[in-house]
């Protein structure tokens, strides 16, 4: 498994945040002098969030910023060996409306020999290496060619290197499918992500998806309705976790169910939501299935052996 710090045996990983930011910003947000922070600025608000999630169990921290939102390789290297919490870092796109017109009018051969540097060599000049490929729909719920062209370049650096595949959203997921189905990605590769969204859940086919053979991302938690000033894909807390119990209550769904709260360390360019933070796992989240009636047999199947089936290279 390739961490910012070299690769790890996948026993290693321990309880993982599969879908997590350290810094999150849409293209040009570090130029926004509203929001804009400081590097010591950012490192005072991302270590004491990282920290605890090691002192609570946490082992790995998957996060899923594409090219041109803020990733930063070198500082993720640095927060890891800071704060002893493996960091998995992503090449790919978090949606074809986020990439730079660089990339925008990149083939598909250019953009997979570009994800397979990222993973096999390192990203930039950092000598850190991608151990997961981000790809999302553009906004407006359908694909766009771009979309498109970057999934199918998924897939094939995917198939090329044995890294997983994570979806921003799992709208469209019938030309997701149809992509990988072409290109010969099994969908066990895949983890569709953000199925529980408070915008998209009505619209997203989990347990078509999952049918199919896709892994399934519940990994919106904690974006309540409760929160002070939520966001608009906010969703009720309750509603949520009986979306998730209802998911996995089926027949064998537990085994491709993945679990994370999308939440950012420091926000880039957006002042981001107050009070959620990657430590919602284990503050709330796994209380609250606990609660439910789920044993630590069943929440480690979660959070521990799901992700490390995952993320483990594929030769």
């Amino acid at each position: 498994m390739n961490t910012v710090l070299g690769p790890i045996p996948a026993e290693e990983l321990g309880i993982v945040a599969v879908h997590e930011h350290i810094g999150y910003g849409m293209p040009g947000s570090e130029l926004d002098t509203r929001w804009w922070k400081t590097p010591e600025q950012r490192y005072a608000e991302t270590v004491p969030k990282l920290r605890q999630f090691h002192e609570y169990g946490g082992g790995t921290f998957v996060d899923a910023t594409g090219i041109c939102n803020g990733r930063d390789v070198d500082y993720y290297r640095s927060l890891s060996a800071k704060t002893g919490v493996h960091i998995v870092a992503s090449t790919g796109f978090v949606g074809g409306d986020t990439a730079l017109p660089f990339f925008a009018r990149a083939t598909v051969d250019y953009l997979a020999r570009h994800f397979v540097h990222e993973i096999t060599v390192g990203i930039g000049t950092s000598g850190g290496r991608a151990g997961i490929i981000k790809v999302g729909v553009s906004r407006g719920g359908k694909m766009t060619d771009l979309d498109k062209r970057i999934y199918r370049a998924a897939a094939r650096a995917a198939l090329q290197t044995g890294v997983p595949v994570l979806t921003h959203l799992a709208i469209d997921a019938e030309n997701a499918i149809a992509i990988f189905r072409e290109e010969g990605l099994p969908l066990d590769r895949v983890l569709f992500g953000h199925v529980d969204d408070g915008v998209n859940a009505d619209k997203t086919r989990d347990v078509w998806i999952a049918e199919q053979g896709g892994r399934i991302g519940f990994d919106t938690f904690g974006y309540e309705t409760e929160l002070p000033d939520p966001p608009f894909w906010a969703r009720p807390r309750q509603e949520r976790l009986d979306h998730f119990l209802r998911f996995i209550g089926g027949d064998g769904r537990i085994s491709q169910v993945l679990a994370s709260a999308d939440a950012n360390c420091s926000p880039l360019g957006w002042p981001g939501v107050q009070g959620h933070t990657v430590n919602y796992i284990f503050e709330q989240l796994i209380p609250d299935l606990r609660a439910a009636g789920l044993d630590a047999a069943a929440i480690k199947t979660i959070f521990v052996d799901n992700p490390a089936e995952f993320l483990t290279i594929q030769n």
